[in-house]
């Protein structure tokens, strides 16, 4: 029977790197990686670099263009369904190249369990009847890279955090918590919300370019969009988080 690892690389330290992901690494026959374009090839040469570092074993490196999706659909969790069937429809074709008895591996941003598709995606072809066996390797979240690069904890004593999207937020801050880490915002969400509520930003986590605001809403909103078109404009990409907190 074949065996896909997916494994959490971080949010772009390489030494988030758990002691449990190097060993798995080392058994890893295929890395697939789906090719988000030149604009983002510093990501696919990250995981690379995590590769020649830890892996002392052959192995085969295959890439699949990853589908384009709508950023601004009507219906956003049509458009969602119909994108994840596509990058199925790509993985197929990569797992073509995992052979019998071999291991083949995707290396996901974070965690693997927090907005990443893989795990959705390999659900998708084993509902087709492809076979094979799945093993999940944890990785350091985006979240938890936000936290420790502010030194402050995600909660508050005693009190509940919800994690959600720009998206949401957008449409109301949610009910019964004070403290909201957001993830996925390209619309700077955050300018709707309380000018009071502290705010502790954060892109290309972990990463050399990492850059940290934190402050008043009021005071900081404009720094942090200036920050993040300017960092956007001068890369081509940006991946950012963040967490508010009402006290």
């Amino acid at each position: 029977m074949r065996k896909i690892l997916v494994i959490g690389i971080g949010a772009g330290n390489p030494d988030h790197l758990t002691v449990q992901a190097v060993k798995a690494l080392q058994t890893v026959d295929v890395f697939f990686v789906l090719d988000k374009g030149s604009v983002k090839q510093e990501l696919v040469d990250l995981r690379a670099s995590i590769l020649a570092e830890h892996v002392t074993r052959p192995y085969r490196w295959v890439e699949g263009r990853d589908p384009e999706r709508d950023r601004t659909p009507a219906d956003y969790v049509a458009t969602i369904d119909a994108w994840r069937r596509a990058r199925a429809d790509v993985c197929l074709e990569l797992l073509a190249e995992l052979g019998e008895d071999e291991v083949g591996a995707f290396l996901v941003w974070g965690d693997p369990s927090l907005y990443d598709s893989t795990l959705a995606i390999l659900d998708d072809l084993l509902g087709r009847g492809v076979e094979f066996d799945v093993e999940v390797i944890p990785g350091v979240t985006s979240v938890a890279a936000l936290t420790a690069g502010h030194r402050v904890a995600l909660n508050q004593v005693g009190k509940p955090v919800q994690i959600t999207t720009g998206r949401r937020l957008a449409a109301g801050w949610p009910a019964g918590v004070d403290d909201v880490a957001v993830m996925l915002d390209a619309t700077y969400s955050f300018e709707g919300v309380d000018p009071d509520t502290w705010i502790y930003w954060g892109a290309y986590l972990g990463m050399p370019d990492e850059v940290l605001v934190s402050g008043r809403v009021g005071d900081v909103a404009a720094r942090i969009r200036a920050v993040r078109e300017e960092a956007r404009a001068r890369k081509g990409w940006i991946m950012d988080t963040y967490l508010l907190r009402r006290t």
